[in-house]
């Protein structure tokens, strides 16, 4: 909008959304909060929508939130009556009339369009007028007031100059008869912008019906003549959507890390870092309009054809890049004691002093798009100890897991102030695969050799090291990786597995962890607060039981996939195959023919116990409970590493994960579902529409419950989910389907990656009974861990500095060697716990834009959370005295006297989601108020 703005003086005052596949309110209140005062269009609704709407003359209506009491997120919405946007489908309601007023005549290109259609002219002026009159007067009647609105165009169009001037020309004609016999036809036509239509329908009408909820699925009917429900796209290339959200949270760490050092280094006058890093903000530019591109109704959605898509992947990787390089460059200035040496700095004894470079390097590479980031293993010499870096960009103290690889078990780990803390040594797993009778002479006793498969040894010279950091808000914080001389035996895990031990290369290799055979029957792994029972045989999740409660709650896990229907499952529809015997394909099993082993490894230490299931190749799964006091003992973190192999594997298979449990959440099930990370809609499931018409899109989080337990999953990208019977919840992982659904993209989907899904599940007291609340929230826990698991804290390695260099001569060393921060704190004080820091973004200069200006946008939002959910967990600093989210009044969105550290603050204002209108000044900080569920942006200008 800012761009626009500064571009074209332009002010945008509508929204135009008229090729979405369904729509979710969370747009609407995002348009409403940017400052939107015409309305929203909007256009791929359910057929039976239309009709309702339709037979209601409900085209245009008030679109309000669940929350909402007073109507002040409403927001008019126009719903385009017809099937799609084109000519031939938006004139009226007669496809075979529109097509006479396409005029598009491009030489060589013949389509029904263009041979049906014939110039306007004075001898047929009257026949076509009246012609378009009476499918503009059909459409008219669907509505209580006497404006219609009529797109012209379609994709691909206005592509030629010629085109504009086609259209243009034949519909003046058209037009200029018409107004010129406003007395015979009583009407009146022109060419107009959604804006125009909206100012005109308020003129004449004064009330709209209001509407709540969303529209989700979509299904149209007009390609087959039968329902064709479009929630294949809600899980569609998985690989690109978690891509998506690696590059939204690097460039969200990168943007509030750039606009802090950017300020201090201004604000205490580091002039060369101050250029350097007004360099760098085209590396932000460039990686924001990538992640925005890809929000584009074929790209996130993963329904491009495969060139498309990696172009599109290209692009968020260098994207991912290039905030991941920001960043470091922007941590290293808040760490270092005197930024004035930087660009000047010795970072390595006996180097010359070199321009600014960056020291603080992630701790993974990634050779392509198309690989997952591996862990680099860290050289942890005697004598040198390594430091690591890692960057809070919650505004909330938290906890996370750090794992960082080394190359020696001979390890400690110390906070900042030098202390040892607790961690965990775990050994580093390869999957070796095995043909027939491959290494029997190696006595490789442990494998069986009778029959193909992955089986899994230990790395020799690399180790994981795994501890908890108590991070502050807003925070760069710095631990020692140390080596140790002496065996530190308690800090290595104890492995029990059959025959992981071994390795095939080497037979004489001993493994430097405890390794134990595994016993028959049931496992069983628990903390200080659960039990979790798993199956002996499939190693998958039966039953959790809550020790403070001593309640066992039924909680299996499946793994299994719907075969696809042929041409009918595609990249935007899901539908599995009616014909199928089986409803759904078991592709987890150990029968020999299926060529696929299974193994069991637990894994178990002071900080973490972990089961993983090795269904090889296309499934490692594994489940993972933390054993340190606080908010990470509370839930279950599960990983599924997927590979579907090469086409023609797997074929028209939907793999899904589901969890089996005994919760009552209604016959015919609800459950919940996140629209947008944003807020929650309820889902009731409709038999007669199948599985395909009850999945629904997640982004953040879905659940189910009852009177007395919820039950949560947690996820780390957008899927699908559904509650198809009582006491389930399932998520789509992956799909291939070979063939198109003719919806256009005129291929199938087959350049399935191999990938990592990261989910959180929590099982959570109720103890509001069988009370019905208008809109449901999430826990303040379930925030508390989804905000963990979308933003990761951000972690570094120094690299090629020496902070004091060890028995160096002075000649050696250089009178600007640099040294760090151990700790810098970034607020004075945490952010309530209820209040998300979405963004902290520098503005661009409204005169040279790609530079930044000296403000920056602070966007909040206010997480709606349920008081009655997930009593009894803990989570750090959190007050007491929170605010009810239940109820609807403002509270303060800042504690007292909170302000950015070591930065002055010049002007605080409160604007319109993205900074185009100002709506009222604040003194500060302390001044702003905000409601739950709401977002609020500050223009904050710093002093220069």
């Amino acid at each position: 909008h800012i761009w626009v703005k500064n571009n074209l003086g332009v002010t945008p005052k509508s929204g135009w959304s008229i090729d979405p596949f369904g729509h979710g309110s969370t747009v609407p209140y995002l348009l409403k909060a940017s400052g939107f005062t015409g309305g929203t269009v909007i256009q791929r609704v359910h057929y039976a929508w239309k009709q309702w709407l339709a037979e209601q003359q409900m085209g245009d209506f008030l679109w309000r939130q669940n929350w909402d009491s007073d109507g002040h997120t409403e927001i008019l919405t126009h719903n385009q009556p017809f099937d799609i946007y084109s000519i031939k489908h938006s004139c009226g309601p007669h496809p075979q009339v529109c097509l006479n007023f396409d005029f598009r005549k491009i030489p060589g290109e013949y389509t029904e369009y263009s041979l049906r259609a014939v110039p306007i002219d004075e001898y047929n002026v009257r026949q076509k007028a009246e012609l378009l009159l009476e499918q503009y007067g059909r459409t008219g009647s669907l509505f209580p007031h006497n404006v219609v609105m009529m797109p012209l165009g379609d994709d691909f169009r206005y592509d030629h100059d010629i085109e504009w001037d086609q259209q243009y020309k034949n519909y003046k004609l058209l037009f200029d008869y018409i107004n010129l016999n406003k007395e015979k036809y009583h009407a009146e036509a022109m060419f107009g912008t959604p804006s125009d239509y909206f100012e005109a329908v308020k003129e004449r009408s004064k009330h709209f019906q209001s509407l709540r909820g969303d529209f989700f699925v979509y299904s149209d009917i007009f390609s087959e003549g039968r329902p064709a429900y479009w929630s294949g796209y809600f899980t569609t290339r998985p690989y690109w959507k978690i891509l998506d959200r690696e590059l939204e949270a690097s460039l969200r760490s990168a943007e509030i890390l750039y606009t802090l050092s950017l300020n201090k280094a201004r604000q205490h006058g580091y002039n060369k870092t101050t250029q350097l890093l007004e360099r760098d903000y085209e590396r932000l530019s460039k990686a924001r309009q990538s992640l925005a591109l890809f929000q584009h109704h074929d790209a996130i959605t993963g329904t491009s054809k495969a060139f498309v898509m990696h172009d599109y992947a290209l692009k968020l990787f260098e994207g991912l890049q290039d905030t991941t390089y920001v960043q470091g460059r922007c941590a290293q200035t808040l760490l270092v004691k005197d930024p004035k040496n930087m660009h000047v700095g010795k970072f390595l004894v006996n180097r010359p002093p070199q321009p600014h470079v960056n020291f603080l390097l992630p701790d993974t590479d990634r050779e392509s798009y198309e690989k997952l980031a591996q862990k680099v293993p860290l050289v942890v010499p005697r004598n040198e100890p390594r430091r690591v870096v890692l960057f809070n960009s919650l505004a909330q103290q938290r906890q996370d897991v750090v794992k960082v690889r080394v190359t020696t078990p001979h390890v400690r780990v110390l906070d900042s102030d030098g202390n040892v803390i607790p961690y965990q040594i775990n050994p580093v797993w390869n999957l070796t695969h095995f043909t027939k009778n491959t290494k029997a002479a190696n006595n490789n006793e442990g494998a069986d050799t009778n029959k193909d498969g992955t089986y899994l040894q230990m790395a020799k010279e690399l180790f994981e090291v795994m501890f908890v950091a108590d991070l502050p808000p807003l925070s760069l914080v710095t631990y020692v990786i140390d080596r140790v001389a002496e065996k530190n035996l308690e800090s290595r895990a104890v492995v029990y597995c059959a025959s992981c031990g071994k390795n095939v290369d080497d037979p004489s290799f001993v493994p430097p962890f405890e390794v134990k055979g595994m016993q028959a029957g049931d496992i069983q792994l628990e903390n200080h607060r659960m039990k979790l029972l798993f199956d002996g045989r499939s190693g998958f999740l039966k039953a959790i039981t809550r020790k403070a409660t001593g309640r066992t709650t039924q909680c299996g896990l499946q793994f299994a996939a719907y075969p696809s229907a042929q041409f009918h499952s595609g990249a935007y529809l899901f539908m599995p195959d009616p014909n199928s015997r089986e409803t759904e394909r078991e592709i987890l099993s150990d029968e020999p023919s299926t060529k696929r082993t299974l193994q069991i490894v637990i894994t178990s230490g002071s900080i973490a116990s972990e089961l993983a299931v090795i269904y090889h190749p296309i499934l490692a799964h594994s489940v993972r409970i933390y054993h340190a006091a606080g908010p990470l003992s509370e839930g279950i973190y599960i990983e599924n590493i997927i590979d579907f192999e090469a086409p023609p594997k797997n074929r028209e298979t939907e793999l899904f994960m589901r969890v089996v449990t005994d919760i009552s959440n209604g016959d015919p099930p609800e459950f919940y579902s996140d629209l947008n990370g944003f807020q929650i809609q309820k889902r009731v499931k409709v038999e007669r529409i199948g599985i395909e018409g009850n999945y629904f899109p997640i982004t953040s989080m879905a659940y189910i419950q009852d009177s007395s337990r919820r039950l949560s999953l947690l996820v780390n990208h957008a899927q699908g989910a559904a509650s198809w019977q009582p006491g389930w919840l399932e998520v789509m992982l992956d799909r291939r389907t070979l063939y198109d659904d003719s919806r256009g993209m005129g291929e199938g989907v087959v350049d399935n990656k191999r990938m990592l899904t990261k989910f959180w599940l929590l099982l959570e007291e109720v103890t509001g009974g069988d009370k019905k609340d208008s809109y449901s929230r999430p826990s303040l826990f379930a925030h508390h861990l989804s905000n963990g698991l979308l933003y990761p804290a951000n972690l570094f390695v120094v690299e090629g500095m020496t902070e004091t260099p060890p028995q160096k001569p002075s000649h050696q060393r250089h009178e600007k060697d640099l040294s760090l921060h151990k700790r810098v704190q970034l607020l004075t004080r945490s952010f309530p716990c209820d209040v998300h820091l979405l963004t902290l973004r520098s503005s661009p200069d409204p005169t040279y834009m790609q530079f930044p200006a000296a403000y920056a946008l602070l966007v909040l939002h206010r997480q709606g959370y349920a008081c009655d959910v997930g009593a009894g967990i803990t989570i750090p600093q959190c007050s007491t005295e929170l605010p009810n989210s239940r109820d609807d009044s403002s509270s303060p969105a800042f504690h007292k006297r909170t302000l950015f550290r070591d930065l002055k603050m010049h002007a605080i204002s409160r604007t319109s989601l993205t900074g185009l209108h100002e709506w009222e000044k604040c003194k500060s900080l302390d001044d702003v108020q905000m409601k739950p569920m709401e977002l609020t942006t500050l223009n904050i200008t710093f002093v220069l």
